[in-house]
């Protein structure tokens, strides 16, 4: 937990110390006084903690494609302080039964031209993965431009960042308090009260109920639990270079996993905001996926986890400047793309923050600010917002 500051005013307040808060917090500090708000004892214990991420360009859709292409080149060649390169190739392998294989053509159809994707036979597929089952890779496409991320680096870099570059970190600060004071924002903690007249909320599946205690309507945000299982690996020679076996309905997943084998039946079950843990049934749906097309006995787990990752009804992320109330940012609704959008995201966040135009990258890999306003699911009409620093503040009387 960092010291209390003795100032409290600062320029940005960030809720949320996951990646996307602490990539904008290490986007903005420097140039603007930032506090870090993390309601739990360390950032990132929940969606960023409990990821295990993947790099995929087909992931997500139209929306998501160019924030993560646009990310790419900081994961192969990220800033000191990250320790090197961050993502490691791991091909995907999009796997079709036969009555699945229309809509793999309809997905390799869709992704064409954001993919590298190239057609396997089913014998070929079975070299890759030697566990699948005959029947259940009637068609299969691999995506060789994937990868595995580094997400502890990744976002443990980024709050490095961000501290040394002058963010007060508040941990453990509890579920805060958040009012209206004059033309800002004032956000009580455990440790502080902090004044700004910018308040980001980066606080994910809570990101709708930190509107809500900040006097804004939610945006209709959907938290949704996925459920992960590690089991033994297979013992085939060159199981830790397996790709990841994607089933094209998106089903199930598996691939290796810090040499275990990894299992998910890819579920999406509505969630309220909560300290996510894996169901019984969820984990036996797990099992039934898996074995439906993969002839490896599961005799043990060794571990078994549940994360929540929170939508959007149109599954677009939410970035941008509230029109109900000046000075209130979204930065929310990153669903299982938060990670490998986060350099893009931060970037983009940073710049509509500071009223400046995104950056001319990530505009060049199709970035559209516009597509991730709120003002698609906000109703009242914009009244503006605050352009004020803790000086301007500070100024007023705050």
């Amino acid at each position: 937990m960092s010291v209390c500051p003795s100032r409290q005013l600062f320029d940005v307040v960030v809720l949320g110390g996951g990646v996307a808060g602490a990539g904008l917090a290490a986007q903005l500090s420097g140039e603007l006084r930032v506090a870090l708000v993390e309601q739990e004892p360390q950032p990132g214990y929940h969606a960023t903690g409990r990821s295990a991420a993947m790099y995929i360009p087909s992931y997500g859709g139209p929306a998501v494609w160019p924030l993560t292409a646009a990310s790419r080149g900081f994961f192969e060649e990220p800033p000191r302080g990250f320790a090197g390169r961050l993502l490691s190739p791991r091909p995907v392998l999009h796997i079709a039964r036969a009555d699945q294989t229309d809509r793999l053509d309809v997905f390799a159809r869709r992704t064409a031209g954001v993919a590298a994707l190239r057609r396997l036979s089913t014998e070929r597929a079975l070299r890759r993965a030697p566990i699948l089952r005959p029947q259940a890779v009637a068609s299969a496409l691999l995506e060789s431009e994937a990868g595995d991320l580094d997400v502890a680096r990744l976002h443990g870099g980024m709050v490095r960042a961000a501290r040394e570059a002058g963010a007060v970190i508040l941990s453990d600060a509890g579920w805060p308090r958040i009012d209206r004071d004059g033309s800002g924002w004032r956000v009580q903690t455990r440790q502080a009260s902090l004044l700004a007249p910018i308040l980001v909320n980066a606080t994910g599946a809570w990101a709708d109920e930190t509107a809500q205690a900040a006097g804004l309507a939610p945006v209709g945000l959907s938290p949704r639990l996925r459920t992960a299982i590690l089991a033994d690996a297979p013992r085939e020679i060159g199981f830790h270079d397996w790709p990841v076996v994607k089933d094209v309905d998106e089903r199930f997943y598996f691939r290796p996993f810090g040499g275990r084998l990894l299992i998910t039946p890819a579920d999406e079950a509505p969630s309220p905001p909560c300290d996510a843990t894996p169901d019984e049934l969820d984990i036996a749906c797990a099992m039934q996926r898996f074995h439906d097309a993969a002839d490896h006995p599961v005799t043990r787990i060794h571990h078994r986890w549940a994360g929540l990752r929170t939508f959007a009804s149109d599954r677009a992320p939410v970035i941008g400047w509230s029109q109900a109330a000046p000075g209130f940012f979204w930065l929310a609704g990153l669903g299982g793309f938060g990670i490998q959008t986060a350099p893009a995201v931060s970037r983009l966040a940073a710049a509509l923050v500071r009223g400046r135009r995104p950056p001319q990258d990530l505009s060049d890999h199709g970035v559209d600010a516009e597509r991730y306003s709120p003002a698609r699911f906000e109703n009242a009409a914009s009244v503006g917002r605050s352009t004020k620093t803790w000086s301007d503040a500070a100024a007023d009387g705050w």
